[in-house]
């Protein structure tokens, strides 16, 4: 049966948002529909469908795409949200379609690498300029706004590093300018931030991490608050040829709903992890938003519900690259991998001082990011203190 009343609390949306019974045979979950063509009964309907409504051709939408998207749009407090390719597809997708030529960018300086890659080529090659902005400016963004600034564009927290930035305040400041507000929201997912209620106009996913949330299938998700909004965004997709496989929707509409058990476990475990780096004396400081001494502390008691399990931690001074190659290659629950989000614990070093312009990256230190998977913790903590054993043995050798 489909639920016939409309739920607020956040497992009960999960599990039956998206799904239609009664249109599919009494199957619980929505089936894979794979089509390119799509046939109209009469010259009529063929030469009256409506944009963006019900279904003409594969490449604009299935059911079983409509079906995530509503899921999502419904947890997330959208009018409606697009399914695309990849999480990059969802950034570039909604970025596109809100910028022309001699328009201006805001672009937080901790944003995602492909983000700003896509920022400094192809948004510059059509004149389009960006420009970066500190994590921490709040209201101060006032003063890099322009009359050509269209776009303001958060991540919350940042790559890598972690700052959580004063949405709020930001979002007040581009709104009052007519500036459209969008944010990467794939770290604290809607369930532990709601952006259209602090402000923002599209919210980002990269659907791959925990609205997937087992390491399968790539998915990009764009949130849109308005119709006019989702009418832009949705344009720009189509334009460019953007949609998600069927199958990929599938897995992610399946992933879709235990995400709200699988976050619970990757934040307390996360948080876990962070207080046991924390004690540890190779450990110099640990970036995480839910601790006090993380950038943007507050902004996330503020404004956030929660956190997920991904952050990072700085190494203190004099550790070489074979010592943290002893470390990391030796791991044994912990993988090298670039994404995150799965049920599977990760490690990777990363380098912000290489993409940092705004605020350049001060600590000089090695800095790492974990993603805290679903793993016992306390296994967690043995590979992690068996790495830290290899990596001072390397260092005094």
């Amino acid at each position: 049966m489909t639920a016939k009343k409309t739920y607020t609390r956040p497992d009960t949306v999960l599990a039956v948002s998206g799904r239609d019974p009664d249109s599919n045979f009494g199957i619980v979950n929505p089936p894979v529909y794979h089509a390119s063509t799509i046939l109209s009964p009469t010259m009529e309907k063929f030469e009256n469908r409506i944009p963006f409504e019900g279904f003409g051709y594969g490449r604009n939408g299935t059911p079983t795409q409509k079906a995530l998207e509503d899921a999502v749009a419904a947890i997330e407090g959208a009018h409606r949200s697009i399914a695309v390719q990849s999480g990059l597809g969802a950034v570039t997708g909604a970025i596109v379609g809100f910028l022309k030529a001699g328009d201006h960018m805001l672009l937080t300086d901790n944003a995602y690498g492909p983000a700003r890659r896509f920022a400094n080529t192809t948004l510059k090659n059509f004149g389009v300029e960006t420009t970066y902005f500190d994590p921490m400016i709040g209201a101060g963004i006032e003063k890099l706004m322009r009359p050509n600034t269209k776009v303001v564009y958060l991540e919350a927290p940042g790559s890598q590093t972690f700052e959580v930035q004063d949405v709020d305040a930001i979002a007040a400041v581009a709104k009052k300018a007519g500036a459209t507000v969008m944010i990467d929201n794939t770290w604290a997912t809607p369930l532990y931030f709601k952006p259209f209620e602090h402000g923002c106009d599209i919210s980002i996913h990269a659907g791959t991490k925990y609205i997937v949330g087992h390491s399968d299938a790539m998915m990009g998700i764009i949130s849109c608050a308005t119709r006019p909004l989702f009418e832009v965004a949705k344009t720009a997709c189509q334009s460019l040829g953007f949609h998600a496989a069927p199958d990929d929707c599938y897995l992610a509409l399946r992933g879709l709903r235990t995400m709200g058990v699988r976050l619970r476990h990757h934040e307390k475990s996360g948080i876990e992890i962070a207080h046991w780096l924390k004690a540890r004396p190779e450990v110099d400081k640990v970036l995480h938003p839910a601790l006090p001494d993380c950038p943007g502390h507050e902004n996330w008691k503020k404004q956030f519900k929660g956190a997920s399990g991904l952050f990072s931690f700085t190494l203190r001074d004099g550790y070489s690259k074979n010592a943290l190659a002893a470390m990391l290659d030796g791991m044994d629950i912990f993988g090298m991998g670039a994404s995150w989000g799965g049920y599977e614990s990760l490690m990777i070093p990363a380098h912000p001082d290489q993409y940092r312009t705004a605020v350049p990256w001060p600590q000089g230190k090695q800095l790492l990011r974990v993603h805290i998977g679903l793993e016992d913790v306390e296994d967690l903590k043995t590979d992690l203190a068996e790495g830290f054993e290899r990596l001072n043995r390397a260092h005094n050798a």
